[in-house]
C-alpha cells in the first residue's frame, strides 16, 4: 500500500485511502505544485492477486480512457509503473456511489430517469467511436454521484472495442447486472449489452432490490412497487429482454422514450397514430384539392412543423451517421420547412463531428440542398446568411479534396464568403470575418497569375492583415474547436514562412512579421489536443517553427528582398 504522506513520481501527495476493492486501491492525492487533487488507483506487486492480471486490467482501462473525453466520463492524467506498483492517476470525483446512495433506500424516479439519460448519453458516445467500445459491466457502485446532482461512469477494467472480425466478445460482468449474451456461448456483447445493463441498473435503484443477491425473473418494477410509472416499467422491460433484438438497439431510441416516458400509455400511443394519419389525409388533401381552406391549410402547416421538428430531435439523438444525415434530408424535404436553418445547421454540424473531414460526396449533398432551396431560404435573409457563413466555414477547415492542401480548402470556401457579403443584412456579426476569409481565399486563387503578370505588388500586406485579424480572433478563441485553432495557426505559419520576402517588399517591418510568428507559436503551445489528428497536426506547426524564424531571419537580413513567391 501507498503510505499516507509519501511523494509519488516527485509531484503527488498521498492524503487518504478512498476507496478499494478486488483490483486495486484507491487513494486521494495533491500535486503540490498546480494545487490540484487527484485520484490514484493503485495494483501492487505483492497483493493478493496476481499483479500481471491486475495490472493487464488497469492497462486496458488506461488505453481506453486516455483516448475518450465526455462530461461524464472520469479523465485520466497518468500512468506509473515502477518497482513496487502500477499506478493510474485520474480525477479525482467529490460525491458517493450509487451503490452507497441505496443505502438510504429506493431512488426517485425523476432522479434514475436523469442519471439514465446521462448514461445514455455516454454510451451512445462510447458506442459512436471507431471501434465502439462496450462497457459491460455497469451497476450502481461503477456509477459516482456528484454533489451537483449529475452523475460520472468509471472504472473501465472490463469496457472493450466490438469488432466486426472478431470472433468473440464475451466478458461475464457483474452477475444480475450482466446480459444473457456475456455467459459463454449465447452469443457476442454489443451496445444492446450496455442496454441490458442499465436496465437492470435502473431496476435496482427503483426498487432497491440487488440483483446480484436475488435472482430477478420478472423485471417489472411495478411488481414491487405499483406506485412507479407504467411507461418507466414498460422501457425496463424492454431493456431486459432476453434477446438482443428484443431490446433497444440504440441509446438514442432509449434515451428518447425516458424523456417521454410519463407518455408512455396505449392512449397516448393511439392518440400519436391518429395525429399522423390526420397529417398525411392534410397533406393529401391539400395536394389534390390545392386551397380547399384556411383551415386545412393551417392544420396542414401545423403537421408538417410537427413533423419537422420530431425527425430533427431523432436526428439529434441517434448516433447512426448515415440515419443522422437521412432524417435531417427529410426534415429539409417537408413541404414548407425547405426554409427553416436548423437542418441545414445541424447537418453542417454532424459532417463536422463525424470524422473531423468534409467528403467530396457530402460537400456534393450540401451543395445540392443549399442551392436547391435557394429561394426558400432567401425569403430569410439572416438564416440564409448564417448557413453560408457556416458552410464557408466548413470548406475552410475541413475539405477533403483528396489533395489536404489548405489552399484547395480556402479556395473552396470563397463563393460561400462572397454569397454573405452579397446577402448579409445590415449588421450581422460575421460581416467583417467573412470579408477576412474571402479575401484571403482570393489571394491564394489569384496569385499565381498576379506573379506572372507582374501584379502582386500590394497582395502580401492585405494578406498579412487578414491572417493577424484572424490569429487574434479566430485562433485566440479558446471556446472555438482545437482542429480550427490548428489549422487557421498551420496557414499563418506557411505564409510567414513562404512569403517573409514578400512582406518585406510590401513594407510589413521585421517586428510586425516577428510579433505574427510569436502569436503562431505561444498560440500552438497553448492548444491542448484531445484526438490524434490534431496531436499531429499541432506536432507539424512546432516542429516547422525553426524554419519558419530562420525565413523572417534571412528576408530581413538581406539587403534587398527575394522576388520569389
Amino acid at each position: 500500500m501507498l503510505e499516507i504522506g509519501s511523494l509519488v513520481d516527485g509531484k503527488y501527495r498521498i492524503l487518504s485511502e478512498v476507496g478499494h476493492g478486488g483490483m486495486s486501491i484507491v487513494y486521494m492525492a495533491l500535486n503540490e505544485k498546480a494545487n490540484k487533487t487527484w485520484a490514484i488507483k493503485e495494483a501492487r506487486k505483492d497483493g493478493k492477486l496476481d499483479f500481471n492480471t491486475v495490472k493487464q486490467g488497469l492497462l486496458a482501462e488506461f488505453e481506453t480512457l486516455k483516448k475518450l473525453s465526455h462530461p461524464h466520463l472520469v479523465g485520466i492524467a497518468d500512468v506509473i509503473d515502477d518497482e513496487e506498483s502500477f499506478l493510474i492517476v485520474m480525477d479525482y470525483l467529490e460525491g458517493r456511489s450509487l451503490d452507497k446512495a441505496l443505502e438510504n433506500g429506493a431512488q426517485a424516479e425523476n432522479d434514475v430517469v436523469k442519471w439514465a439519460m446521462q448514461l445514455c448519453d455516454v454510451f451512445g458516445y462510447l458506442h459512436s467511436r471507431t471501434p465502439p467500445i462496450i462497457y459491460r459491466d455497469l451497476k450502481p457502485s461503477n456509477i459516482m454521484l456528484k454533489p451537483d446532482g449529475d452523475i460520472v461512469l468509471y472504472d473501465f477494467g472490463t469496457a472493450k472495442n466490438y469488432e466486426t472480425n472478431m470472433g468473440e466478445t464475451r466478458s461475464l460482468g457483474t452477475a444480475g447486472y450482466a446480459a444473457p449474451e456475456q455467459y459463454g456461448g449465447l452469443g457476442r456483447t454489443d451496445a444492446r449489452t450496455d442496454i441490458y445493463c442499465l436496465g437492470m441498473t435502473m431496476f435496482h435503484l427503483l426498487t432497491n432490490v440487488d440483483p446480484c443477491q436475488n435472482l430477478i425473473t420478472d423485471k417489472s418494477i411495478r411488481s414491487i412497487n405499483p406506485a412507479l410509472s407504467v411507461g418507466l416499467d414498460a422501457i425496463i422491460r424492454k431493456c431486459t429482454e432476453a434477446s438482443p433484438d428484443d431490446r433497444y438497439q440504440t441509446c438514442a431510441e432509449l434515451m428518447y422514450d425516458l424523456e417521454n416516458y410519463k407518455t408512455l400509455e396505449p392512449l397516448h400511443k393511439k392518440k400519436q397514430r391518429k395525429k399522423f394519419g390526420l397529417f398525411v389525409a392534410s397533406l393529401s388533401l391539400s395536394v389534390l384539392l390545392g386551397i380547399s381552406g384556411v383551415g386545412l391549410t393551417v392544420a396542414a402547416s401545423k403537421m408538417a412543423s410537427d413533423t419537422y421538428e420530431t425527425k430533427l430531435y431523432e436526428a439529434s439523438k441517434t448516433t447512426d451517421y448515415e440515419t443522422k444525415i437521412a432524417l435531417y434530408e427529410e426534415c429539409i424535404a417537408i413541404p414548407q420547412q425547405a426554409g427553416n436553418k436548423e437542418a441545414y445547421l445541424a447537418l453542417i454540424q454532424a459532417f463536422k463531428e463525424n470524422d473531423s473531414l468534409f467528403s467530396v460526396e457530402e460537400a456534393k449533398l450540401l451543395e445540392k440542398l443549399i442551392k436547391n432551396n435557394k429561394t426558400a431560404l432567401q425569403e430569410d435573409r439572416e438564416n440564409y446568411t448564417e448557413i453560408c457563413f457556416e458552410t464557408g466555414k466548413l470548406f475552410w477547415y475541413y475539405y477533403d479534396y483528396g489533395d489536404g492542401s489548405q489552399i484547395t480548402r480556402a479556395k473552396s470556401a470563397i463563393e460561400w464568403f462572397q454569397d454573405v457579403l452579397n446577402n448579409a443584412p445590415e449588421g450581422y456579426r460575421n460581416l467583417g470575418m467573412s470579408k477576412v476569409y474571402a479575401n484571403i481565399g482570393i489571394f491564394y486563387r489569384d496569385i499565381t497569375t498576379n506573379i506572372t503578370e507582374a501584379n502582386d505588388k500590394g497582395e502580401y500586406k492585405t494578406l498579412f492583415e487578414n491572417l493577424r485579424e484572424l490569429m487574434d480572433t479566430v485562433a485566440a478563441d479558446e471556446g472555438e474547436s482545437e482542429i480550427v485553432r490548428l489549422e487557421l495557426i498551420e496557414l499563418t505559419r506557411g505564409a510567414i514562412q513562404q512569403y517573409a520576402t514578400k512582406f518585406k517588399v510590401d513594407g510589413i517591418s521585421a517586428s510586425e512579421l516577428t510579433a505574427l510568428y510569436d502569436t503562431v507559436a505561444s498560440t500552438a503551445q497553448r492548444i491542448e489536443t484531445t484526438a490524434d489528428k490534431t496531436t499531429a497536426l499541432k506536432e507539424t506547426v512546432i516542429s516547422n517553427l525553426s524554419e519558419t524564424k530562420s525565413a523572417i531571419d534571412a528576408a530581413y537580413n538581406t539587403g534587398r528582398g527575394g522576388d520569389v513567391p
